[in-house]
């Protein structure tokens, strides 16, 4: 302001958070209301509305010609919606398009864009008329069927909501952000909409569970397959929240010799075909499937991506399950019935209520008209009872017309007539006044009192306007029937195949040979192939090897922990072997104070004898430790001072045992427990040290063990006679032979 001086008493103090608080609350009404959220009523917002009457004064109704886009976006922009001219041109361009409405309500003549996601063609390109379904929607809306507003300028009209006679917020659904809430309802099938509704006039107060009798789910306008079961669907119309998941529709295509492909012919709602294509394309490159060689997209006017199996022995269906978990062949859409309730409230209503709050609608729409088309009547009634009071007495009418010097006022007077009955027979025509004309007349005023006898007994009783109504909805239900081609259902129902989780994740790993290597530090890789050498191998400074094993890439590993945890790793995400790897800690929540015992490679149906260093243990099946987070599953519980110290295969029917004090005690693994988790039972007694080696074996076989050199030694039962015990003993020392390590040496996990 330069040096102005501000007049005393001009500037008001004012709260910062009251002025920013009442400031934000008048931007996120305003979103709300006339921008994000639809009305339940039609099932539009403000830029459709405001569209489809834009297109109406244009006179662009179905089977009229086509006008260019950019009139009708002009018309739009300059009239009612004053915002910019490209968004209303997109909201346009959708309400065209057959892949993401449902039922189009605009007729688009020219390039509207595709399922591949290109754009349309700039307005001046494009032409467009209303649709049948559109045509519908504004059917009645110059019969003072709904009220009307001023425009923002104040120069022109626009209807607050249109009269609806088509379900149009759940047949084409709805999605949308404001400020705070959100809104997304996927499309419907209008015929079953319909069913819903005319058997919520019969019964008002039919449960949820009933209407989804009628609608079974969503219908999309690129079909695909919903796969929830029905109380998933039940529970999402019920809250108004939830949501579906969509499959591709696929099938196998024989190509001879026992080859074949699977060809998608219709993908999930509002997924671009090419980005989609180029997604699997990319998983192909990562070798993220590996069932998988190739996919071409052969679509035309209809869908068809190939998708080439890499042998002709994959599983379709495997190939297909990881096809779906990985890419958007299967996608969620989710419900979110968040609307205008009656014009003005936004909330989350249920399946019921928008139908109820439609028909409530669509009753308030029956009586207005009802009213204007009386009121028309009454006018009529009136001109036409002028018109016979002049025909009755025509040669005085002719004498008074001509001859007085105020034939109107006289004419009132002498056949005691209203002034629209003065003026209608003054405005009449000389060849009407014939013979034939008077009959017309007679027989129109006939017809018209019987219709306003109908129509006043119509506004009289409730149950004949719902009545009226439900015949006004099977029109509309017969229109857009199963036998029609944009009324059949396109979204059909079905289960997901029940694969076991285990076969899809393998499925999703190409299958390859490594070599795990960890070190003592816990250092973990993995090397590719099957290597046999480990002394060309570099370790840290101050680590060497401690467990190495082959492997296959579709493994799983468990790492057996000091603190009697088991841990889960997949073998393909272990870094590679050029360098020293990374300490399992880092994949793992491995608590510091904790070492690893063991490392190897998941057997589901095999059983586990884990043991702690004081040397009490249990049997666990290994199932049953397969952990699916980074904390793992606890397992043995170990007492302050004491650590898991063993963790080796309970094939066999004999455990033999032997402590750091050297003794050796052989006895029977029915002994042991079998348990998912504790601190297990005493094996063997020490009067100091732990455990330092278990093996467990099958008595026909003997026990086996391999010296420091490398020999192998094998005794039988009977030869072990001396050393066969009841668990918990403490045994003897080992026969000659035995190894100074006290270990088996025997192959391990």
């Amino acid at each position: 302001m330069g040096n102005d001086v501000i007049p005393s008493g001009s500037v008001e103090p004012i709260n910062l958070r009251e002025a920013l608080e009442e400031r934000y609350l008048a931007y996120a009404l305003s979103t709300i209301m006339n921008r994000a959220l639809p009305d339940v009523r039609d099932g539009l917002k403000p830029v459709h509305r405001r569209l489809l009457y834009a297109m109406r004064q244009l006179k662009l109704d179905p089977g009229s010609g086509f006008k260019k886009c950019a009139r009708v976006v002009g018309d739009v922009i300059g009239k009612f919606h004053p915002h910019g001219d490209q968004a209303v041109y997109d909201a346009l361009v959708r309400l065209a398009q057959d892949f993401a409405v449902r039922y189009p309500l605009v007729d688009g003549q020219g390039n509207f864009g595709n399922i591949d996601g290109d754009n349309a063609a700039a307005m001046r390109y494009t032409e467009a008329r209303l649709t049948d379904v559109a045509r519908r929607l504004l059917d009645g809306i110059d019969e003072d069927a709904v009220d009307f507003r001023e425009t923002y300028d104040g120069e022109d009209k626009e209807p607050i909501v249109l009269p609806g006679a088509f379900p149009n917020l759940l047949a084409n659904g709805a999605s949308g952000i404001a400020v705070g809430m959100a809104t997304s309802i996927p499309p419907h099938n209008a015929a079953e909409l319909c069913a819903a509704a005319q058997h919520l006039i019969k019964h008002p107060n039919a449960s949820i569970d009933k209407l989804v009798d009628f609608v079974p789910g969503p219908d999309f306008p690129t079909g695909g397959i919903i796969v929830d079961d029905r109380e998933t669907i039940l529970d999402a119309y019920r809250t108004g929240r939830g949501g579906f998941r969509v499959r591709a529709r696929w099938e196998v295509e024989d190509q001879g010799r026992g080859v074949w492909v699977a060809v998608v012919t219709e993908i999930p709602y509002q997924v671009q075909k090419s980005r989609l294509i180029e997604k699997i394309a990319e998983l192909i490159q990562t070798r993220k499937v590996p069932l998988l060689a190739d996919v071409r997209d052969e679509s035309a006017e209809d869908v068809r991506i190939v998708l080439e199996p890499k042998s002709r022995t994959v599983d379709p269906n495997l190939l297909m399950e990881s096809l779906f978990k990985l890419s958007d062949l299967e996608s969620r859409v989710s419900l979110n019935m968040n609307v205008l309730s009656r014009g003005q409230v936004p909330n989350v209503l249920d399946l019921r209520t928008v139908l109820w709050e439609w028909l409530e609608h669509r009753k308030d729409v029956l009586v207005r008209r009802t009213r204007f088309r009386l009121d028309k009547i009454a006018r009529r009634l009136e001109v036409l009872e002028g018109y016979l009071i002049a025909y009755l007495n025509l040669d005085e009418v002719i004498r008074i017309i001509r001859y007085e010097d105020e034939p109107k006022q006289q004419l009132m007077q002498t056949f005691d007539l209203t002034e629209v009955q003065t003026e209608a027979i003054l405005n009449m025509r000389l060849r009407a006044l014939r013979k034939l004309e008077e009959l017309e007349i007679r027989r129109e005023h006939e017809a018209l009192t019987e219709e306003q006898s109908e129509l006043n007994a119509l506004l009289a009783s409730d149950d004949l306007q719902w009545a009226r109504l439900s015949d006004e909805i099977a029109e509309v239900r017969k229109a857009y029937g199963p036998k029609t081609d944009l009324g059949r259902r396109r979204t059909t129902f079905d289960t997901a195949p029940d694969h076991d989780l285990e076969d899809i994740q393998q499925a999703m790993i190409e299958r390859e040979p490594i070599t795990v290597v960890v070190s003592e530090k816990g250092w973990i890789r993995a090397l590719k192939g099957h290597v046999q050498d480990m002394a060309g191998l570099s370790f840290k400074q101050g680590d060497e090897l401690k467990i190495w094993f082959h492997a296959q890439t579709t493994d799983k590993l468990l790492v057996f922990s000091t603190g009697g945890r088991f841990y889960t790793l997949a073998a393909d995400r272990l870094p590679g072997g050029r360098g020293h790897g990374e300490p399992v800690r880092l994949m793992v929540d491995l608590d510091q104070d904790q070492d690893i015992v063991s490392v190897f490679v998941h057997v589901p149906d095999r059983r586990l004898l884990v043991v702690s260093r004081e040397g009490r243990g249990f049997v666990l099946a290994e199932r049953d430790v397969l952990a699916n987070t980074r904390k793992g599953k606890q397992a043995l519980n170990v007492a302050a001072g004491d650590e898991a110290a063993l963790c080796v295969d309970a094939s066999g029917d004999r455990v033999a045992i032997i402590g750091e004090n050297r003794k050796l005690l052989v006895f029977p693994l029915d002994q042991i427990p079998e348990m998912a988790r504790g601190r297990g039972v005493r094996l063997q007694r020490y009067r100091q040290g732990g455990v330092a080696d278990v093996i467990v074996f099958a008595a026909a076989d003997g026990l086996t063990w391999i010296d420091s050199s490398g020999r192998t030694f094998t005794r039988s039962l009977d030869e072990l006679a001396d050393w066969l015990g009841d668990r918990a003993a403490a045994g003897r020392l080992p026969p000659n032979g035995f190894p100074r390590s006290n270990r088996f040496g025997a192959p391990g996990l």
